[in-house]
């Protein structure tokens, strides 16, 4: 597929946007594949092993609604910037380099988080169903992206996402059903009683809600605004055709995550000890324990499918970062970028990702925590990247205190450096009643409005509070990600507030347009 689309003289705008016109088939498919990673895949089946059923529930569930809350801003999004690549290029309209460059560094962080998780998943998948070691089977899924991904960029990810996401989807009618079955199905339920604890087996489990629900429902909302993989995709969408595209990935997402996450859950029941002790071989090990060579097949093109969807994904958005936001708008002069400098750039880019992926695959973290962490790291951006879309008085220094303020608690909280003994710990749980409140009124207010956001948020914190005071902190996960929200957005509210600024947000368009004035026809390629 990238042979066939590929361009002897490459567009620069059409390698990073694909010309701001993909139609519903390609981009729908696209937004699906690059939110079911294999990493995600992994994460709700490890969720189904440590919490029982309700493990890939509140995964697949929380993870499916994000994504639909995403569209009502990403329509605006699109309105105020039609023509940008990057979210962090906007940033730099709006505010200035900081507030770019810090959306920017993020997101570099977040890609190589991301290719490294999607490494170790390709990476174990390997090891356990072929003769080859971990370290070979990393090396050989990241030359595979690298290669297809190089040349066509972004164009190359969307067309191989609608190729993977039918694999994907067609893989996981199969194999849950013959996997259920295979390991007894609806009598492993009843002889498997034993093996769970009392949490595990409650489907509505305060366990898993505080330690996985919550806590993803807060990363994946910051996941969704702030990661540039899913903001490539909104640039490149038709605009007529931003809801339909969200909607049709919110339930191809739900229903392929879950489903998957029951494996987990299976493993449970079954009393699975994960192969030498690690979650991460779960999946491979439930699908070579119980599919026939031929199945097993259609699940290693599953779980390839997945990675290699997401791992382009985030090749294209790093390379995008660094065409744009780091050359085209920082090394190069004022409109002055040069297209193939740009490509050039785009390319190394990707080289160089897909090396720092593979070092740090080789540490084999785990995927989940990965996953929390990144996520929880964009939650310091949410509020102010957000009301730079719809308030006239934030400030690049209100945007830049207010992230820095909130990493800075963010950090301390989530890796415990510090006791949460005594009165330090109810004062956090306190912020982190305030934190819930602007996660339940930010998603509100996308389909709602001001008023009706203001009311759900402070709704959501006056009954939350004699829920969560006194023992909330003991989650630092949870606290961690909630605390991020909240500083970011007293701090960002408090200095813009105070502020005379009165942006006019018709200056977007002017300052962001094509890079390449050669017209993008390649575009035309993923119109369908």
């Amino acid at each position: 597929m990238s042979t066939l689309i590929g361009k002897k003289n490459e567009n620069a705008d059409g390698y990073m946007t694909a010309g701001n016109n993909v139609g519903f088939g390609v981009s729908a498919a696209s937004m699906t594949a690059t939110w079911i990673w294999a990493s995600s895949m992994y994460a709700s089946a490890t969720s189904g092993f440590t919490y029982g059923i309700s493990g890939p529930i509140h995964y697949g569930l929380w993870g499916a609604l994000m994504i639909l809350f995403i569209y009502p801003f990403g329509k605006r999004i699109r309105q105020v910037a039609p023509k940008a690549h990057t979210l962090a290029e906007v940033m730099r309209a709006r505010h200035g380099k900081s507030s770019q460059l810090m959306l920017a560094g993020s997101n570099v962080v977040g890609s190589v988080i991301s290719l490294t998780s999607n490494f170790i998943a390709g990476g174990a998948l390997v090891a356990l169903l072929s003769p080859f070691s971990f370290q070979q089977g990393i090396v050989a899924v990241a030359a595979g992206v690298l290669l297809y991904t190089l040349w066509s960029g972004f164009r190359a990810s969307v067309l191989t996402d609608f190729a993977q996401v039918l694999a994907m989807l067609g893989a996981v009618v199969i194999i849950i059903p013959v996997v259920f079955f295979a390991a007894g199905g609806p009598s492993m339920f009843e002889a498997g009683t034993a093996n769970l604890t009392p949490q595990q087996s409650n489907f509505f489990s305060s366990d898993a809600f505080l330690n996985q629900g919550a806590p993803y429902i807060a990363a994946v909302l910051a996941y969704a605004i702030g990661n540039q993989t899913i903001a490539q995709r909104l640039f490149a969408v038709r605009e007529d055709m931003i809801k339909k595209t969200f909607i049709t990935a919110t339930v191809g997402y739900g229903a392929t995550v879950i489903g998957i996450g029951m494996l987990g859950v299976m493993a449970l029941y079954l009393g699975i000890t994960p192969m030498d002790n690690d979650v991460n071989n779960l999946i491979p090990q439930m699908a070579s324990t119980y599919l026939g060579p031929i199945l097993l097949g259609v699940f290693f093109i599953m779980i390839l499918g997945s990675l290699s969807s997401t791992a382009d994904s985030d090749l294209s958005a790093l390379s995008s970062i660094m065409m744009a936001d780091v050359y085209g708008q920082n090394i190069a002069k004022r409109g002055e970028a040069n297209p193939k400098t740009m490509l050039l750039v785009g390319r190394l880019s990707m080289v160089v990702a897909t090396g720092a992926g593979l070092y740090f695959a080789s540490g084999q973290m785990n995927i989940l925590d990965l996953l929390v962490f990144v996520g929880a790291l964009w939650g310091a951006l949410v509020f102010p990247v957000l009301a730079s879309f719809y308030w006239k008085k934030v400030t690049n220094s209100a945007f830049t205190v207010s992230v820095l303020a909130a990493l800075a608690a963010f950090i301390p909280v989530r890796f415990a450096w510090f006791s949460m003994d005594g009165a330090t710990g109810y004062v956090f749980d306190a912020v982190s009643v305030l934190g819930i409140g602007i996660v339940l009124g930010l998603m509100v207010f996308g389909f709602l409005g001001l008023k009706p956001a203001l009311f759900a948020g402070a709704a959501a914190a006056v009954a939350a509070a004699p829920f969560v005071m006194g023992f909330l902190h003991d989650y630092e996960v949870l606290t961690g990600s909630l605390v991020a929200y909240a500083v970011s957005t007293v701090v960002c509210y408090l200095m813009s507030a105070r502020s005379s600024s009165d942006f006019d947000f018709d200056l977007i368009q002017q300052r962001i347009g094509d890079f390449d004035q050669r017209p993008a026809a390649e575009s035309a390629a993923v119109q369908s």
